[in-house]
C-alpha cells in the first residue's frame, strides 16, 4: 500500500484524522500552549503598533523610518506564522490574538466541540459548539472528558 492509499479523500474532507482532545489532554497541553500563546499575543500587539507607526512615518514623509518599520513588520509576521505552526502541531488553534484565546478540538457527549482556554486561566474552563463562535463559550463541567 502506498502513501496515497493510507488516507482516503473522505477522511481528509471530514477531518477523520483530526486530533480530538480530552479535557485532561488539553489541560496537560496548557504548559506548552501558554508560552506560545503569550508570544503570539506579544507579537500581535507589536504588529498593531508597527502598522500605526509605519502609517505615521509615511504620512510625515519619513521614508527611512517607515521602511525600517516595514522590515520589522515582515520579521514579526514571519515569527507569528512560526508560532501559529507550533500551535497547530500541538493540535489547537489561536482564536483571538488580542485575548490569547486558544481552542482544542474535542468530542463532548459524542459531538464535535471546542475546549476553550485563555491566557490567565490555569486550565481549560470553557467549551463551545463548533457552529458558534468563541463569544458563546460556556463553563465546562469538570467531570466531562
Amino acid at each position: 500500500m502506498d502513501a496515497f492509499e493510507t488516507v482516503s479523500l473522505t477522511d481528509l474532507l471530514t477531518g477523520a484524522n483530526k486530533k480530538y482532545f480530552s479535557l485532561a489532554e488539553a489541560d496537560r497541553a496548557i504548559v506548552l500552549v501558554r508560552r506560545i500563546a503569550a508570544d503570539i499575543v506579544r507579537d500581535y500587539q507589536e504588529l498593531c503598533e508597527l502598522h500605526a507607526a509605519c502609517r505615521a512615518h509615511d504620512a510625515a514623509g519619513d521614508t527611512r523610518r517607515a521602511e525600517q518599520g516595514r522590515e520589522r513588520y515582515a520579521w514579526v509576521t514571519d515569527h507569528l506564522s512560526e508560532l501559529q505552526e507550533e500551535l497547530e502541531k500541538v493540535g489547537c488553534e489561536m482564536k483571538d490574538y488580542r485575548l490569547g484565546l486558544v481552542e482544542f478540538p474535542a468530542l463532548l457527549d459524542g459531538r464535535q466541540a471546542y475546549l476553550c482556554w485563555q491566557i490567565g486561566e490555569d486550565r481549560v474552563t470553557h467549551w463551545r459548539d463548533i457552529d458558534t463562535d468563541y463569544t458563546h463559550r460556556r463553563p465546562i463541567a469538570r467531570d466531562c472528558t
